[in-house]
């Protein structure tokens, strides 16, 4: 038996506006669940939900099995981090982590023991008694991670814990949480608009638009079998290239390209033939020159930046653009006209109206 289970659930407010719309999803015990998307998708929305804060419309949510749609927050045996770290400020870190315990009646000499013990994995023993204001926001967050998993709870829910930090904090904390996570083995449901953070940290991800699940599935997964040009699309960094094509005579026309994709696409051959397609490719599967077993391409260079490990090449075909990520040792010259291939493992193809995977 799973240990969360979502099943059609549906959030819709009083105005008529219809934020999740059958969101279902089995959670095991231990998983460490992404939820991603662009903002106003319903990710946040379905997280409130499952902790309690917000009515579920329509639907029904689980645990272990159990029906918890009426059950309160603390009855549902979840901790919650957000955005704002939310702390006391005239408390010191030692007050603020012990704080949930404390409402809870705990005697002294456990809550010392579970705040140092706390304080140890989130490397905060030196900062106890220090207040809010003498820490950094990267200390902060950890301070608010503490006051959540003291309290030995089975879920763990974040939302959006690491945008207020900068770059290199939010790098040091995304392994810091996946530590975390590691250590106290709860279920935890995370929920950010950064891919990255979900490519990196996630078990699985769900990938969210417009109040609708696009896909689910391993970091691995999304990035190499996507469902749709959303997914495709907001998974990578820079994102997969996406150039209008037709299949003419069996053949797959892309600009002045005629391309032999009859192995990729089988049997849509035929279901696709005289029919506008769209034909994809990461900008990291090229190789410059043409090369066999693969689609080559013309193209012109509009821009190139140098980011040191490799370069990013913006490039023109007829009225439609791409990146390519180059060696930076075989950066071509701006204005230059160039060739690249894309090999035929790496190709995918989308159906025009759908936007849905052909191959």
């Amino acid at each position: 038996m799973a240990y969360l289970e979502l099943k059609n659930i549906n959030k819709i407010y009083p105005n008529g506006f219809h934020a999740v719309h059958d969101f279902n999803l089995t959670m095991e015990k231990g998983e460490f669940i992404v939820f991603v998307g662009p903002s106003g998708c319903g990710k946040s929305t379905t997280l409130r939900m499952i902790a309690g804060l917000e009515d579920i419309s329509n639907g029904e949510f689980l645990i272990g099995g159990a029906r918890a749609n009426e059950l309160g927050p603390r009855e549902r045996g979840v901790a919650m981090v957000f955005q704002s770290y939310a702390l006391y400020p005239q408390m010191t870190v030692y007050d603020n982590i012990a704080f949930g315990l404390e409402l809870q009646g705990a005697d002294e000499e456990y809550i010392d023991e579970r705040v140092k013990n706390t304080a140890r994995i989130l490397g905060l023993t030196d900062y106890l008694d220090r207040l809010p204001r003498a820490l950094s926001g990267g200390q902060r967050q950890r301070v608010a991670i503490g006051r959540a998993i003291i309290r030995k709870v089975g879920i763990f829910l974040m939302d959006e814990p690491l945008s207020n930090l900068d770059a290199k904090q939010r790098v040091t904390m995304r392994s810091e949480i996946t530590q975390i996570h590691r250590e106290t083995g709860a279920t935890t449901i995370y929920v950010t608009h950064d891919q990255t953070e979900a490519m990196t940290m996630a078990d699985r991800i769900v990938v969210m638009k417009e109040g609708y699940i696009q896909q689910v599935g391993t970091p691995y997964e999304l990035y190499f079998k996507p469902a749709n040009l959303f997914v495709a699309g907001f998974i990578g960094e820079p994102p997969m290239n996406f150039v209008r094509a037709r299949l003419e005579n069996g053949a797959v026309r892309v600009g002045d390209a005629t391309l032999d994709l009859t192995r990729k696409l089988g049997e849509a051959r035929a279901r696709y033939e005289g029919r506008d397609i769209v034909f994809g490719f990461r900008p990291e599967s090229i190789r410059l020159g043409a090369q066999e077993d693969a689609c080559t391409l013309a193209a012109g260079v509009e821009l190139t930046e140098m980011l040191g490990d490799n370069t990013n090449v913006y490039v023109k075909m007829r009225d439609e653009r791409a990146i390519l990520k180059v060696d930076p040792h075989e950066t071509p010259a701006v204005d230059s006209g160039i060739t690249f291939s894309v090999p035929y493992e790496s190709v995918y193809l989308f159906d025009a109206e759908s936007e849905a995977v052909i191959a």
